[in-house]
């Protein structure tokens, strides 16, 4: 329509200066906006006020002249003249609610854009190290990458999904001592006690949770294990649970055939062991919570030497070196990332040859480059001083300005209002895996995206799992179900019947063809005609802002239209309440309308639209 609006603003122009109504200029743009206020129309032109001063002229007498010489045309029912120049479009019945018949020809494919321009952009998200499973604020980050791919990829960019697995460095070798000293525990246990694993497992999490309710450490003698796990391995350790059940795992595999093995090769084997059951349960719950990765890239491989000796590493080095930017002091190798704009030049490599976890970003930004044009990085809030140094690499290589970070700030765990305790140095949290569990993907999911990622979020487990219309998720997928709930009685099909044909053949079972959309007038029809006619703009306004939250308002506003539509017209006939057949079928168009794109912004965040609940 807005191009319709500015075809209409540039002949009317055209003939107002023919007929010498207004001197000859060049029109540069139209400026065809929404007003806020529907009263004003659907479209109004600022071209006059913009135009002004080109044309020496004062702006009211070029939009009268403007709407004085306005084609006539049938989406346009009238043109108005207001305030100091602007000219305000109201729009025919039929031109209005065409969106509808748009909105469901068009399906899943309605509201796409191309605002990307086919752009090839690489999404990195979660990328959780693999020694443990994802805790909450990994889960919003997959929603929220996740989510921003979607709405990309619907307004034109060719988007690659990276999980970076960060299977590289000293982290790796503390959860193998980790899981190492927790199976030499077990195993001494039973051997000792002589008792089963299931009872040993059991006494060393007693002693684990003793442990972390001794908030002040009055009461050592109660965590005798937990206190020979640290200093066993110097309080650099990973100390959660679910150590203790993987190496109650490789108990009940190898039974106690590690214990006897030298240090080092036990705990390479548990390390490698460790690590890969560990990336399965990432992977699995990363697919539980409808996220899905192109790439796996591990960081191991920018260490490996290819055929002519050298790594990725070795050669995003020596492209630095080349270009002046890496200097020795103090036996460490050096970025000098000061010359880009950073606050202090960067380690790369330490005095004893260990390298920092900054050398691995630099070849492996170096590598994201090689395959596409644009990078998109999601980290979590603690990673922010990171954001300079990694962009200054970037410029470094050649890419300046392709590289760009979102942050995204914790998760609150409530439950009834109240904080759910956490200890990442205890090693207790409520792991994603079982937020998802307890409520469901759906629920995780809308929640997790419902506010901008620079927020943080308070999820109340027990708010979420509320089937109630305070519920948003829940208001908006019964908004869904209520249509299908409509569409099924006009077409006069069961539940089954309808799982089995698809909303879609139900919908055209009930409506038919040459629908009379015209015939929608009320305001509360034209509301939702108006909402839905704003989704392509709003998509791609998601897109370019990676703002992805912004559709569960949408879908929120949608849904409580639809509510209001619902109970202001009658939509099927009952007995003593007549409706025109005619009528009747554009209102269920409108009701299938409001179906479509309610699926359409749901599948857009990740979360189902069910036909019944």
């Amino acid at each position: 329509m807005p191009e319709k609006i500015e075809e209409l603003v540039r002949a009317a122009l055209a003939q107002a200066m023919a007929a010498g109504d207004v001197p000859v200029f060049e029109l540069d743009d139209c400026g065809i906006e929404r007003p806020a206020d529907t009263s004003h129309g659907e479209w109004t032109s600022t071209m006059a006020l913009r135009s002004a001063k080109l044309a020496h002229c004062a702006p009211r007498k070029i939009a009268d002249a403007v709407a004085a010489h306005m084609p006539a045309d049938p989406v346009i029912d009238k043109v108005e003249v207001a305030g100091p120049g602007f000219i305000n479009f109201y729009l025919s019945f039929a031109a209005k609610n065409a969106v509808l018949g748009q909105a469901r020809a068009q399906g899943m494919d309605f509201a796409r854009s191309n605002v990307g321009g086919g752009m090839k952009t690489q999404v990195e998200f979660v990328s959780a190290n693999p020694v443990g499973p994802m805790h909450v604020g990994h889960g919003r980050w997959a929603a929220l990458g996740d989510s921003l791919c979607r709405v990309m990829e619907h307004a034109g960019y060719d988007i690659q999904r990276e999980f970076y697995i960060n299977d590289h460095g000293s982290q790796m070798d503390v959860f193998g001592r980790s899981l190492s000293v927790r199976y030499l525990q077990l195993v001494e246990i039973m051997r000792e006690r002589g008792i089963s694993l299931d009872e040993a497992h059991e006494l060393l999490e007693a002693d684990r949770v003793a442990y972390v309710d001794d908030e002040d450490g009055t009461a050592a003698d109660t965590h005798p294990y937990m206190d020979a796990f640290n200093e066993s391995l110097g309080g650099n350790a990973y100390g959660g649970g679910y150590i203790i059940d993987e190496a109650a795992h490789i108990v009940e595999t190898d039974g106690d055939r590690w214990a006897e093995v030298p240090e080092d090769e036990r705990v390479l084997t548990f390390r490698e062991q460790g690590y890969q059951r560990m990336l399965d349960d990432i992977r699995t719950t990363c697919a539980d919570a409808r996220c899905t990765f192109d790439v796996w890239f591990s960081e191991r491989t920018l260490y490996e030497k290819g055929e002519d000796g050298t790594s990725a590493v070795d050669r995003a080095f020596r492209k630095l070196d080349e270009m002046g930017y890496l200097y020795r002091k103090d036996d460490a190798l050096w970025f000098r990332s000061t010359d880009l704009g950073d606050d202090k030049d960067r380690v790369l490599v330490k005095a004893n040859g260990e390298y920092t976890y900054f050398a691995s970003d630099v070849a492996y930004h170096w590598n994201k480059f090689e395959r596409v044009d644009h990078v998109i990085d999601i980290w979590g809030a603690d990673h922010h001083g990171y954001i300079n140094r990694v962009r200054c690499v970037c410029d470094a290589l050649g890419f300046p300005g392709r590289f760009e970070v979102l942050l995204g700030q914790l998760v609150n765990l409530l439950r009834s209002g109240k904080p759910v305790r956490m200890s990442k140095r205890r090693g207790t949290m409520i792991t994603f895996r079982e937020l998802l569990d307890e409520v469901g993907a759906d629920a995780a999911r809308y929640t997790l995206i419902s506010r901008s990622s620079n927020q943080m979020i308070d999820f109340d487990i027990d708010a979420v799992k509320e089937k109630s219309q305070d519920n948003p998720v829940y208001y908006v997928q019964y908004a869904h179900a209520r249509v299908c709930s409509i569409l099924r009685r006009a077409a006069e099909v069961s539940v089954e019947e309808a799982e089995e044909l698809g909303m879609e053949a139900v919908a055209a079972r009930a409506i038919g063809d040459d629908v009379r959309y015209e015939l929608l007038t009320d305001p509360t029809e034209l509301a939702l005609s108006r909402k839905i006619s704003e989704l392509t703009d709003l998509i791609a306004g998601c897109a370019r802002d990676r703002a992805p939250f912004r559709l569960t308002h949408f879908a929120e506003e949608l849904a409580g239209d639809f509510h209001s539509f619902y109970a202001a017209c009658q939509v099927l006939p009952s007995e003593g309440h007549p409706v025109d057949p005619e009528l009747s079928r554009a209102r269920l168009a409108a009701c299938d309308a409001v179906r479509s794109v309610l699926a359409l912004v749901l599948s857009l965040v990740g979360v189902s639209a069910p036909q019944a609940m």
